[in-house]
């Protein structure tokens, strides 16, 4: 299965560098990277990143992932279903495509 992960392109060149991706604010934040499905990254393109530009989507393959990839709630109530989080680092060789575009406002 493949889940996605919105990110800025500074943080992209990042992870091209260094082998790791480091994490949006709110990973980091949390401790935990946060993906999306392919009916979820939509929502989270408009909720979190409404009107920005340069942004990356990153395609990882669930199957790259192991045990650190757990399926949990959204923890807002308006969110329907659960969501990827790997609670562990996201290997550049994990990441099996990288998409340039930006977020419609």
């Amino acid at each position: 299965m493949l889940i996605y992960k919105i990110c800025t392109r500074e943080l992209w060149e990042e992870t091209e560098r260094t082998g790791v991706f480091p994490g949006m604010p709110i990973d980091i934040a949390d401790g935990y990277v946060h993906f999306s499905t392919a009916e979820q990254s939509e929502e989270t393109a408009r909720k979190y990143f409404s009107g920005q530009k340069d942004l990356v989507l990153l395609t990882v393959d669930t199957d790259t992932l192991g045990p650190e990839l757990r399926w949990e709630p959204s923890s807002s109530r308006a969110r329907a279903g659960d969501f990827p989080h790997l609670y562990g680092p996201l290997l550049r060789v994990a990441i099996i495509a990288a998409t340039s575009f930006d977020a419609a406002v």
